[in-house]
């Protein structure tokens, strides 16, 4: 029982950006912010999910680089980094357009299907 309690802390105390989170839950927690209006502006989710988007964004571009330092085709191609404008709008609109019944999978790899979709490689 005690070691339990013990995992049960140790993941509580994890890092939020160590634990993926489902597209479900990215959209409930913005849906719930866009909804307070101006009242959000203290709220702790706006960080949470530009912390998450930022981590799903850098991992992108590492997992983007590493293929290509490699010699193999990367999943996707996009622009060099800050030219491929995706707003949050964009952002918000692939998400709503994945069924419910699929909104379990992580935010990244919604944002990986998304680039793979907006900047397929040309071979």
């Amino acid at each position: 029982m005690k070691k339990l309690m013990i995992a049960a802390v140790a993941v509580a105390l994890l890092p939020a950006s160590a634990q993926a989170m489902s597209v479900a839950e990215f959209l409930a927690k913005a849906n719930a912010l866009k909804a307070k209006g101006f009242l959000a502006i203290g709220s702790p989710d706006i960080q949470l999910l530009k912390s998450e988007m930022e981590t799903v964004a850098n991992a992108y571009r590492t997992d983007i680089d590493g293929a290509r330092k490699a010699g193999r085709t990367p999943h996707s191609c996009p622009p060099p980094k800050g030219k491929a404008n995706i707003g949050s709008k964009e952002l918000m609109a692939e998400f709503e357009a994945i069924p419910p019944a699929k909104r379990g999978m992580s935010v990244k790899a919604a944002f990986y299907a998304m680039m793979k979709k907006r900047f397929p490689c040309k071979r």
